[in-house]
């Protein structure tokens, strides 16, 4: 079974920028979920991505990634996807050991930055770049699925 160790924090800076290494534009929608699962199709740059992520225990969680036409995942956001669909670019920064991935969000969400580093164990230590601003990963308003939900734009309603 696979497992992912991810921890969120929102950005605090701009700086983040000098050390892209790679940008891909996401689209993703949710096509189910309850309290034990989420299904979702993403579209990844051309590549299609359908997942299945059990429910969060603290920072970890199953997950089961696989490939699918790009096709296929345009069709499910446009035909099947519950809520709104969470549009972001994906920027990939390496710091000390670790790929970051920063989400500059778009459309409903706009004004939104996140950045998620995946750890090999929940008490793994890493290096915090200067960019990095508080941890959000114990708050589910910004787990993509309530993203979809409850936009970004409609928090402060």
């Amino acid at each position: 079974m696979a497992t992912e160790i991810e921890r969120k924090f929102l950005v605090s800076s701009e700086s983040w920028r000098e050390a892209v290494e790679l940008e891909v534009p996401v689209m993703q929608g949710y096509l189910a979920g309850t309290s034990r699962l989420t299904l979702r199709a993403r579209l990844q740059g051309d590549q299609g991505v359908l997942t299945i992520k059990g429910a969060s225990r603290g920072i970890s969680r199953s997950e089961f990634e696989y490939p699918i036409p790009a096709e296929d995942a345009k069709a499910m956001l446009a035909e099947l996807a519950e809520y709104s669909i969470v549009e972001k670019t994906r920027y990939l920064v390496r710091f000390g050991a670790h790929l970051w991935e920063i989400d500059v969000f778009a459309g409903d969400n706009a004004g939104l930055v996140l950045a998620e580093i995946e750890l090999s164990a929940e008490d793994e230590d890493f290096e915090r770049p200067a960019w990095l601003g508080p941890e959000v990963s114990d708050d589910p308003r910004y787990y993509n699925a309530n993203l979809a939900r409850h936009p970004y734009k409609e928090w402060g309603r």
